[in-house]
């Protein structure tokens, strides 16, 4: 139970809002025409243990690349104190994938072989955020690659497991919980970026410099609820799910610390803001959806 308790620590649990919220909502927009209690849970668990994998595949590889030092003020650690062998973080962090690919295959047995594609491309992505060969967050593709797959796939995978059927809805529907989780790493990167340049780490932040960097922070933020009200214009999402804009009030303290800019201490802060600001906004815009299916279940 101890090295269960260690390994569920170390996989940084506090993160897997940002797989729960997007499988969530792509569950809910498919709700009001079919809904699944096991096909849901099982594209809940695939999902986290997937992020499980990459987290724990991303410290072993920031840690041989010199990203994860001493001094870093991100949530790695294990290694560094010596709670727990690198190699063992990589071979745990294989086997969160692995139990993911599982799951991903009952999913696709239980709904349809169509799936495998989006499972295949995601554990890949998982793995090759930081793993070898390509390391893409060390060459200016981290933010894509979460935009795209703790965006898009995972929302229309959660939905196409409902309904298996590929539609645009839940597509444009992604775009807000994509935004906002690609500024949860765009504020990391902000507050890492002079130490990211130190060890060769190339993210957005470090090759457009702060005041660019700066600025995509705030269009991120703006972009979330720009897509949310068009999305519900286009149809997208019911007007139900406007109610996700009463966290607008939330962007401004992450506004006022990234203005401020100071150490990467005081950075943590907007890094703290937008990653509760992503679990809230996606809480409310289930809330939204949830009342949405009620709604269409009683006409």
């Amino acid at each position: 139970m101890q090295s269960l308790k260690l390994w569920f620590a170390a996989s940084r649990p506090f993160s897997f809002t940002a797989s729960i919220v997007p499988v969530v909502v792509g569950t809910l927009i498919a709700a009001p025409a079919h809904f699944d209690w096991l096909v849901a849970l099982l594209a809940l668990a695939g999902s986290v243990f997937i992020h499980a994998g990459t987290n724990l595949v991303n410290d072993y590889y920031d840690h041989v690349k010199g990203a994860d030092g001493a001094g870093a003020l991100g949530p790695a650690g294990f290694i560094q104190r010596g709670v727990v062998a690198p190699k063992s973080v990589l071979f745990v962090g294989i086997f969160c994938f692995v139990a993911g690919a599982g799951i991903g295959l009952i999913l696709c047995a239980l709904t349809s072989w169509e799936l495998v594609w989006l499972g295949l491309a995601s554990l890949l992505a998982g793995f090759l955020y930081t793993g070898a060969p390509i390391h893409l967050a060390y060459i200016g593709l981290g933010e894509v690659t979460v935009f795209v797959f703790m965006g898009p796939v995972m929302v229309v995978g959660a939905y196409f497991v409902q309904l298996e059927r590929w539609d645009w809805e839940p597509w444009v529907a992604s775009l807000p919980i994509a935004f906002l989780v690609t500024a949860i790493l765009q504020a990391n990167n902000l507050r890492d970026i002079e130490h990211d340049r130190e060890v060769g780490k190339r993210t957005v932040a470090t090759i457009v410099g702060r005041t660019w960097a700066n600025r995509e922070m705030y269009a991120l933020l703006v972009a979330a609820y720009v897509a949310l009200v068009v999305a519900a214009a286009v149809e997208a999402l019911p007007w139900f799910a406007l109610v996700a804009l009463a966290t607008l009030p939330l962007i401004r303290p992450i506004f006022k610390i990234v203005r401020a800019g100071g150490s990467p201490k005081k950075l943590n802060f907007a890094l703290f803001h937008t990653a509760q600001l992503h679990m809230r906004f996606g809480a409310v815009l289930a809330a939204g959806l949830a009342m949405n299916w009620v709604y269409e279940s009683k006409w």
